[in-house]
């Protein structure tokens, strides 16, 4: 045998997980690896008529505390931790009448899966892991003499390797090893932020609770990416461990693969769709919505989107809030588009898709908006709590000598939720329903209300105006003003209000203050 390779000639197993248990325990066995088990573990493969030997067997204590105490004991870790390479190691085993283990299989209990079902405090509690964590972190540090295995995936190929050569190469050790020490640290993350979410948040400034001392993410690569942002930095897409995956389970039903690129414009647009209560389009480029719109059906709500900026639209990434039908695939047909997005497809409307065999068609479900927003900096992060831009007429006021008709209410509402997913400074126009003029990411406000007013045109004429902060001169509002449009949402709280509210009394201007801002850096 190779001296890359460790023979594997005793194994303990211990999961929670019992995917492929039974299979792996007998591939072992037909191998001559005896199997050492415990608790649920062992009694499934006795079900099974499964050889194995009880960990009570080898450490002469039964399980004790309801389970909590099995496998912590010397006769066990020190089987574990052995290093084989040292000869007092090895002589001290001897001397305690201990036998190496060579092989560790354990994951561990379904931690995440309790908080997220609601469960009580204590049951959440006693689903916190205590012998399997010590086991596989065991394991993985010894991983020059031991193998460690936390994901049923990987049984197969482990039970292989050791069939035809005896053991596992130092190669899949180390391999193994990196992916046990994952498992654990996303596990302890997850419960480490439990435990944070329990402390009763200090008192801010302004009475609010604190957001939590302690914050972490644990990110698994799901796959590489041909590239990032650009062909010389190197991308990769991960999803959270323990959850449901990226945004929360996308699928791509065809295309081309997805470049990093495009899972960022796939997310700017599903966000805003999914802001919209009635039947929705959003088109996205380069992060930022050139077009979105309400309709009376996903097909008409497309082809007005599409109609606020029809030459930005080119290889835009579009999303739907409902189902995709066939008429709304048959409406995107004649525009070239990266990716589409929606929480189902009608198979009609996959058809009509199929047709373009580099269009990249995404199913999601329809995004959420919980949890922090955490943006990483070199040497730590910002997190905040997510922006939510809801358009509360009821609590929003009108500083105006003239109230805003339906119709107005209507538009100001629908430009009030897409500024606040346009880059600042933000202005958006929008009128029947639909954005016809967007000016994003400017240094200076009145510069985004011209590119507004230029994309617009004659559009512009009773076209409502949001903008995301509140207007520090007059200038922005007169831009639009003079282009035609007729009313004006903003956050308000400029020492100028008063000159910008005259400047709209003086147009017949209707004017809406939300008291919110939603600046998007």
């Amino acid at each position: 045998m190779s001296e890359d390779v460790r023979r594997v000639r005793r194994a303990l197993l211990s999961v929670y997980d019992k995917t492929g248990l039974v299979e792996l325990a007998r591939s072992l066995r037909h191998s001559g690896v005896e199997l050492i088990s415990s608790g649920s573990t062992a009694a499934a493969l006795q079900a099974e008529g499964i050889e194995v030997t009880p960990v009570a067997d080898v450490t002469g204590f039964p399980e004790m505390l309801d389970g909590r105490v099995k496998t912590l004991h010397p006769r066990i870790h020190a089987g574990i931790l052995a290093d084989r390479r040292k000869a007092s190691h090895l002589a001290q085993l001897e001397e305690h009448g201990i036998q190496p283990i060579d092989l560790v299989v354990g994951n561990l209990y379904p931690f995440r899966e309790t908080v997220g079902s609601g469960a009580e405090p204590d049951e959440v509690v006693e689903q916190i892991d205590i012998g399997g964590p010590s086991l596989v972190r065991a394991a993985a540090k010894n991983f020059e003499s031991v193998g460690v295995v936390v994901s049923p995936a990987r049984y197969g190929a482990v039970a292989e390797e050791i069939r035809a050569r005896g053991g596992l190469t130092r190669e899949t050790r180390s391999a193994l090893a990196a992916e046990a020490f994952g498992h654990t640290a996303a596990y302890d993350l997850a419960v480490a932020t439990w435990f944070a979410s329990q402390e009763p948040g200090e008192s801010g400034d302004a009475g609010e609770s604190r957001l939590p001392a302690f914050v972490g993410l644990a990110l698994f690569k799901a796959g590489d990416l041909r590239y990032g942002e650009n062909p010389h930095q190197r991308g990769g897409l991960y999803e959270e461990a323990g959850g449901h995956g990226v945004l929360g389970g996308a699928e791509v039903l065809q295309g081309k693969e997805m470049s990093f690129n495009n899972w960022l414009d796939l997310w700017a647009a599903y966000a805003l769709a999914a802001r919209f209560e009635g039947l929705a389009a959003v088109i996205v480029k380069h992060n930022n919505p050139c077009g979105a719109a309400l309709g009376s059906t996903l097909a008409d709500a497309y082809e007005r989107a599409f109609a606020s900026d029809t030459i930005s639209a080119f290889g835009g990434v579009v999303a739907f809030n409902r189902e995709a039908d066939e008429d709304a695939a048959k409406a995107m047909m004649n525009v070239f588009t990266e990716v589409v997005v929606a929480p189902s497809f009608d198979p009609r409307a996959l058809d009509v898709f199929a047709q373009k065999q580099n269009l990249r068609v995404v199913r999601a479900p329809i995004p959420t908006f919980g949890g922090l927003d955490v943006r990483p900096i070199p040497g730590g992060a910002l997190v905040q709590d997510p922006d939510r831009p809801e358009h509360r007429r009821d609590q929003w006021k009108v500083v105006s000598s003239r109230e805003p008709t339906e119709d107005e209410w209507r538009d100001l509402g629908v430009a009030w939720t897409v500024a606040a997913h346009v880059k600042s400074n933000a202005i958006v126009f929008v009128r029947d329903g639909a954005t016809v003029g967007i000016g994003a990411g400017q240094m200076s406000r009145v510069d985004s209300s011209v590119l507004a007013v230029r994309k617009a045109g004659d559009r512009a004429k009773g076209a409502a105006i949001a903008s995301d902060a509140f207007l520090p001169f007059p200038d922005a509002l007169e831009v639009a003003a003079d282009a035609g449009v007729t009313a004006v949402v903003h956050p308000g709280g400029s020492v100028r209000d008063g000159d910008v509210l005259s400047a709209a009394e003086a147009r017949g201007m209707t004017v809406v203050v939300t008291a919110r801002r939603h600046f998007r850096h």
